[in-house]
Parts: structure tokens; C-alpha cells; sequence
């Protein structure tokens, strides 16, 4: 089979798709880089990065994304989350998109979601970008050159930015729509040329899939021990509270930076590559990640950079807060060569406290694990999201929210079952400010984060004195090495203890308030954790 250019009378018949015009069928990185140049999708920067911008959309648009009601989801989807929409509006939508497409030069990726061959998923990307086509080879996984002779499609996403979908017919919010159809195993996104609603819209669909199989689909990054696959941690956490960069360690070894699968087998990515943000990124705070930013094929969004010498801007936040740059896993020295691990030793749930209140970490039952994985208590950062432009506490259950398709206990159960088969450790770890809110306080440093994490993941943790928290009843460690006392107690940190106490009292308040709907629905332990904050 030729992976280049066909003619144009080739149909993607399979997709129910026609174009008069070239289609361009899994082109390696060099040649998406030519065509995304010769299209004028961007610039080619230094070590052959590719340079584009997304327009208006600078971030995920959670409120224009989809699901068909019909015979198959009606009942198992969470509606009370998930936006619908009606198959007659769905077939006018793929429809028109198909009209705009048909003599658009389209390029096609057949890859496949899942490293671990028991859980695999065939996706076939359809874009009207060469930029896009790069983007989502960088973030799905490639498949050899038999897997691409064989490939038979499980789902589809086609991408068309250029159309704009009219709400009285479509049904849609706005001109950008995100829609997923179980039926006919198809997404279609347009409206938005923002590369993250590809990768996030299969993330959705396998949230949908793989508990039904027994898998446990999570918005987490992951590592393990270098050389040893069986010491392994998950990173559980929204965009910005510190994912990427505290799996990608140079002391272990990357499995994956944001989706991830958890089987009676272990650990396994969904993806094949990273989507990382850069603002303020720093080669001698994060050097893995920064030495991607200059290598060949690496695709980086909406940064400022000097158009006579292409140095890039990593502190000019002008476009946008949410710059990122997109590159496979291989670019990461200590990566994972199959993205695979045994069950993990530790759960580490993180979240940004704009409050000030939390700990920077403290040591979870398996009930109160639970409780906060279905609260997802973070906030948004500014950028990742439309409209969102500076730091938001919020509640994102699962720490994922807008990716989750069926009812959040559907996820909890399944968690509670596998940290307890396996006797996992469960932690949660605050990234965000302390000694106030994030108006007066300080946004806890990365390196005390980073001393915090290697006493976990070394186990240094596990047998030492613990102190229960007076607020949040987790139990919060007496001391840790290089870390000052102070910081182990938050109140200590405020000079105004009054205050404390208020923001401390206001965060319970909306935590109690945010579980009740889930409280009838979860099992005794967890119930116990949400009555034991109800004092």
C-alpha cells in the first residue's frame, strides 16, 4: 500500500467521505512539515520545529462538545455534564462538513490508541491541516508497516476547522462544535484549530469504552523506577497543577504525561507523545522537556518568538497562557520504549489550592481517595480553557471532568477496586499556594514538590509520625527532609490566623456542598470520609 499521495479519485468510502481534491495518507514528519509549510500553516523554527498559531481558539471550548443521544447512550451517558445532541442534527452537521471537505486536500493518520495490544483502538485522523495531521501523529501511536497494512478503523475523528457550524441547524451552541457519535464511531470537530481537541475527543470516547471492559481510563501522567517497571506512580491532576512536569524526572522513567489505562495487568499509556506547556519553561527546572522545544518535528503553539532569529519568548504570554508544544515520547531520553508498567505503588492526586489551606501533601484511606478523586478539587490556570484568565478553584470530578462520558461512581468503583487489589498508596499533593489565597500567599516551589515526590516514591514516607489534619482529617506527615515545618502546617504559614480558619471553613463548605450528589452513590468508606469533614 503507498503512504503517499493518492490521486484524486480516491474515496474514504470507509468514512463516508469523497474529495475531488489530494488526500495524503500517513506522511512521516518531514513531509507534513513541507505540506504544513506550503500551505502556509506556519513557520519552520529552530532544529526544525514547526511554529503555528490557532486563532481565536487558544484553548479547549468544553462548552461546544457533544454527545448523540440515541438508542445506544440515552442511558449510560452522564447527562447531567455531558452536552446532547439529536442524530438528525448530527447527520446535517456531517453532512454540510462533508460538502465543505470535497475539494479540500485533506491528510489522513491511521493510528491507534492503547499500548497495551489487549486494549488497542484503531483511530483514523482526518484533517484539513497538515499541522494537525503532525500533531496527532506526535500524540497517538504508530503503527509498523503490517499494522498499517491491516488497519481497519474503530473510530474516526474527522477535523475541519474552516467550517462553521450554524446552531439553528446543527444544534449546536456556537459556530464550533465537538461531537461525538458511539453509533457510528465517528467525532467531528470544526469551528477550532486548537490541535487539543483531537487528542482529548479519543480520550472521551476510550473514558467510554474501556470501563466496560474492566479498564480504568484516568487523566494522569506516569513513571516508573528506572529499570523497574513494577515500582510505578500515577500523577492524577487538571492542566497546569503539574502533570508533565513532575513525571517527566530524569531519575525515572516516563511511561506517559496525560492518559493513561489501569488493567488487572497494570499500567499502560494511551498515547504516543506529549503536550506540554511552556510558559516560563526553563531548561534547569525542566530540562527534558525544554530540549524538545528545538527539536526536529516538534510542533509549538501560539509562542511569541523573534521572527529574525526564532528565539522563542517563553515568558511572553500575549497570545495566550496556554502555549504548548507537542513532540512523541521518543524525544524524552528516559521514556518508556513500550509505555507499559505493573500496577502503581502510589496514587498521587494533584491539586492547585488557590485557598491556601491545603498541605503540601497528605496521606489518603482509601475512602477519603475516593472522595477526593470524585470532588477533583483544583483550579483551572489560566489559558487552558476560553475565557479563563487567571486561576479558578473548581471542582472537576475525576480530575477530568469534561473527558468523562459515563457517571463519575462508574470511574470511583472501578478505582476503589484496583488501589485495593493491589494495597496501592494513596497521597494528595497540593501545587498550589500557601501563607494565603492566590491573591496574597505563595505558590508553593517546585522543588520542595519535587523532594516531596522522591520521598514518596522512595517510600520514606510510609513509616514515619503523622499528625491528622484539624480541617480535612487526611493525615499530613510531622516531617520531611528539606522541607521547612512550616510549610507542613499551613495555618502556621498565614499571619492571619483568623483568616485561615475563614478560607479554611469556606473550602470544607464547598467541598460538603459539591459531594452531596454523589453521596447516596458511593460506597460506606467514602461516605465515611465526606461525614468526617461534616463537624
Amino acid at each position: 500500500m503507498d503512504h503517499g499521495l493518492f490521486n484524486h479519485k480516491f474515496t474514504l468510502a470507509s468514512d463516508g467521505l469523497e474529495t475531488q481534491s489530494d488526500v495524503y495518507y500517513n506522511l512521516k514528519i518531514p513531509q507534513l512539515i513541507e505540506n504544513a509549510l506550503i500551505n502556509s500553516e506556519g513557520t519552520l523554527g529552530k532544529g526544525g520545529t514547526l511554529l503555528v498559531n490557532t486563532g481565536t481558539h487558544t484553548g479547549r471550548s468544553p462548552d461546544d462538545k457533544f454527545i448523540v443521544k440515541d438508542t445506544i447512550t440515552k442511558h449510560d451517558i452522564w447527562w447531567e455534564k455531558n452536552k446532547s445532541m439529536n442524530e438528525k442534527n448530527f447527520d446535517l452537521l456531517f453532512q454540510d462538513i462533508k460538502k465543505h471537505l470535497n475539494k479540500k486536500k485533506l491528510y489522513v493518520q491511521d493510528l491507534y490508541a492503547g499500548a497495551d495490544e489487549n486494549f488497542r483502538f484503531n483511530i483514523r485522523v482526518i484533517t484539513e491541516l497538515a499541522w494537525h495531521s503532525l500533531f496527532i501523529q506526535h500524540l497517538l501511536r504508530r503503527h509498523d508497516n503490517k499494522g498499517i497494512s491491516d488497519f481497519v478503523s474503530d473510530f474516526t475523528v474527522i477535523n475541519c476547522p474552516s467550517f462553521k457550524a450554524n446552531p439553528s441547524r446543527h444544534g449546536s451552541r456556537t459556530s464550533t462544535v465537538i461531537a461525538i457519535n458511539f453509533m457510528r464511531k465517528l467525532v467531528l470537530i470544526c469551528g477550532t484549530e486548537y490541535a487539543g481537541e483531537n487528542k482529548k475527543s479519543v480520550f472521551t470516547v476510550l473514558n467510554y469504552l474501556l470501563p466496560k471492559q474492566g479498564v480504568m481510563p484516568m487523566h494522569c501522567s506516569a513513571n516508573h523506577a528506572i529499570g523497574d517497571p513494577s515500582d510505578s506512580a500515577i500523577f492524577f491532576g487538571l492542566s497546569g497543577t503539574g502533570k508533565t512536569t513532575l513525571s517527566a524526572d530524569p531519575n525515572r522513567t516516563l511511561i506517559g504525561d496525560d492518559e493513561h489505562g489501569w488493567s488487572s495487568e497494570g499500567i499502560f499509556n494511551f498515547e504516543g507523545g506529549c503536550y506540554a506547556k511552556t510558559v516560563n519553561l526553563r531548561p534547569e527546572k525542566e530540562p527534558e522537556i525544554f530540549s524538545t522545544t528545538q527539536k526536529f518535528g516538534t510542533v509549538i503553539e501560539n509562542m511569541v518568538f523573534d521572527t529574525s532569529t526564532l528565539k522563542l519568548d517563553f515568558d511572553d504570554t500575549s497570545i495566550t497562557p496556554n502555549m504548548r508544544c507537542a513532540y512523541p515520547l521518543s524525544f524524552i531520553e528516559n521514556a518508556s520504549p513500550n509505555s507499559i508498567a505493573e500496577a502503581p505503588s502510589h496514587v498521587l492526586m494533584l491539586t492547585c489550592d488557590t485557598y491556601g489551606v491545603f498541605p503540601p501533601v497528605a496521606k489518603l484511606s482509601i475512602g477519603q481517595a475516593i472522595f477526593h478523586f470524585l470532588s477533583g478539587f483544583t483550579s483551572k490556570i489560566a489559558g487552558t480553557e476560553r475565557g479563563v484568565n487567571k486561576p479558578q478553584p473548581t471542582f472537576s470530578t475525576c480530575y477530568g471532568a469534561p473527558f468523562m462520558p459515563l457517571n463519575p461512581e462508574v470511574y470511583g468503583t472501578i478505582l476503589s477496586k484496583m488501589i485495593k487489589n493491589n494495597n496501592t498508596n494513596c497521597w494528595l499533593i497540593n501545587t498550589g499556594w500557601i501563607g494565603g489565597d492566590h491573591s496574597t500567599g505563595n505558590r508553593i516551589p517546585l522543588e520542595d514538590t519535587r523532594l516531596i515526590l522522591d520521598s514518596i516514591l522512595n517510600n520514606k514516607l510510609l513509616d514515619i509520625k503523622f499528625r491528622i489534619d484539624q480541617n480535612f482529617k487526611f493525615k499530613v506527615p510531622v516531617e520531611v527532609k528539606g522541607i521547612a515545618k512550616d510549610k507542613l502546617y499551613p495555618q502556621q504559614a498565614w499571619k492571619d490566623k483568623d483568616a485561615f480558619a475563614e478560607q479554611a471553613r469556606a473550602l470544607r463548605t464547598l467541598f460538603l456542598e459539591n459531594f452531596q450528589v454523589f453521596y447516596g452513590n458511593v460506597a460506606k468508606n467514602v461516605q465515611e470520609a465526606y461525614d468526617e469533614l461534616s463537624f
